[in-house]
């Protein structure tokens, strides 16, 4: 038996692991997309490192397109088999997959209108909206805690990992040639004390670990943090500069936590007096998603629900839906707030705001997550006075602030806190993916100080026996 690393590997993003089991068996866990990866981007996206039609069953462990944004590319390019995702992951696949394959062919018209030229010719979308519909009857959804055989020798059982909504623990457990393996993949583990989620969850005792490592050397901040700067900022940007406070946000996740905080200031009249705009149609569809399955909420949010129907709603909120709509925001003087993915600002309908916006002195741009450092919002973040949007150079004068505490990943404690379930002399060995390389160093050293004594830190592409 044996591991394949083909994505997130000494990267934040693209997710992609296979696990070999015998001669014929290909277990592929996560299926997703390199984002922000600068002029690498496009080719890490069109290299698969493996053969699609060799991969016998597909693993999810949760909705985030550096996860399953190449599913529809697999399925083109050769995979006919099953995708196993949980229940409340499925209707979140179908809806991100749309998207990713609308805002690639938006993007492509853009580029062929406005920037193509002789020697920067606009390449195709990896993949189409017709393309991502063919996923959609291979999706085989599974409840947590429940055993499932996928084939003789294959069995997975999901844990919640408190990081999305939907977002799994793989674990798996394997037979070849006799033998008895436990094999675990973290996913993305979430925090423990969620704004909204619940917590991680223990899970199975494993021989072999594969396991995220965002922020495996960071602490952050209290989420109060962010409470107080949020409101700041509405106040500093929209009430005394009269400008406009861009939030680029994820769709998943990150909106709903944001719309969640500001319900909460609502209800404790602390709300400035300002429109809210939501303008992200798939944002509204995963909200709406979301309320279905409040069994995935804290017990928090749970009490809450019982005297407000609603806890992403509040006074001033309006959703945009058309692009007409958008369009105008852009152009209208009002001071307002406006969240819009996506949150690393690549693509969607952010990235024709903040184009807009940068320039000017009264407005701010407020990232709310992790930005991958070669992606727009990472450039910005950085500290870049200047920047390429859609081919134009512009200056950066806008104020640029960002909300460390509202990440959706576990930091070291938290990451140690969901490996304390496990004894240590039975775990064999564990690899480090979906981190920064320099993190992945600081946070190996910190595992084996705790006792973990086998760390492996994956190349792209790279193959480890398991020797078993």
């Amino acid at each position: 038996m044996k591991l394949s690393f083909h994505g997130a590997a000494r990267t934040v993003t693209g997710s992609k692991h296979i696990v070999h089991i015998g001669a014929e068996k290909k277990l592929l866990l996560d299926c997703g997309m390199f984002q922000g990866m600068g002029k690498d981007t496009l080719r890490l996206n069109s290299e698969w490192g493996f053969e699609p039609s060799e991969l016998t069953h597909v693993i999810i462990s949760h909705a985030h397109v550096d996860h399953i944004g190449l599913l529809p590319k697999l399925v083109k390019d050769g995979y006919h088999g099953k995708i196993f995702c949980t229940v409340a992951s499925e209707p979140l696949i179908r809806v991100l997959l749309l998207d990713s394959a609308k805002i690639q062919q938006d993007d492509v018209r853009y580029h062929s209108r406005h920037v193509a030229t002789e020697s920067n010719p606009s390449q195709g979308p990896l993949y189409t909206e017709a393309d991502a519909m063919e996923v959609f009857p291979m999706l085989i959804p599974i409840d947590y805690n429940v055993d499932y055989e996928i084939e003789k020798g294959i069995n997975l059982r999901y844990t919640d990992a408190g990081h999305i909504l939907g977002s799994a623990v793989v674990n798996l457990t394997l037979e070849e040639d006799g033998k008895i393996v436990r094999l675990c993949f973290s996913g993305d583990v979430g925090r423990y004390g969620d704004t909204i989620l619940s917590s991680p969850e223990v899970f199975p005792q494993a021989d072999f670990i594969i396991m995220e490592s965002t922020y495996g050397d960071r602490l952050h901040h209290l989420t109060t943090v962010a409470y107080d700067k949020i409101l700041h900022q509405i106040q500093h940007t929209c009430i005394e500069k009269k400008g406009k406070l861009i939030i680029p946000a994820f769709s998943l996740g990150r909106t709903q936590e944001l719309l969640y905080i500001l319900n909460r200031f609502e209800l404790e009249n602390r709300l400035p007096p300002v429109h809210y705009y939501v303008d992200s149609p798939l944002s509204l569809q995963i909200t709406e998603i979301t309320k279905q399955f409040p069994q995935c909420f804290n017990k928090h949010v749970r009490k809450q629900l019982e005297a407000d129907e609603d806890v992403f709603d509040f006074k001033g909120l309006k959703t945009i839906k058309s692009a007409e709509q958008s369009i105008s925001l852009n152009t209208t003087p009002e001071p307002c707030v406006i969240i819009s993915a996506s949150g690393m600002a690549e693509a969607g309908r952010v990235k024709h705001h903040i184009k807009h916006a940068i320039s000017n002195a009264r407005n701010t741009i407020l990232f709310s997550g992790y930005c991958e450092p070669h992606s727009l919002g990472g450039r910005i973040r950085s500290g870049a006075r200047q920047v390429r949007i859609y081919g134009e150079l512009f200056d950066v004068n806008a104020e640029i602030d960002a909300l460390e505490s509202l990440s959706a990943h576990g930091d070291y404690e938290d990451l140690s806190q969901w490996l304390a379930c496990q004894d240590k002399q039975q775990v064999r060995k564990i690899f480090l993916v979906h981190g920064e390389y320099e993190t992945q160093l600081n946070f190996k050293d910190r595992l084996i100080r705790k006792g973990f004594t086998d760390i492996a830190i994956p190349a792209q592409h790279e193959v480890i026996g398991l020797g078993v």
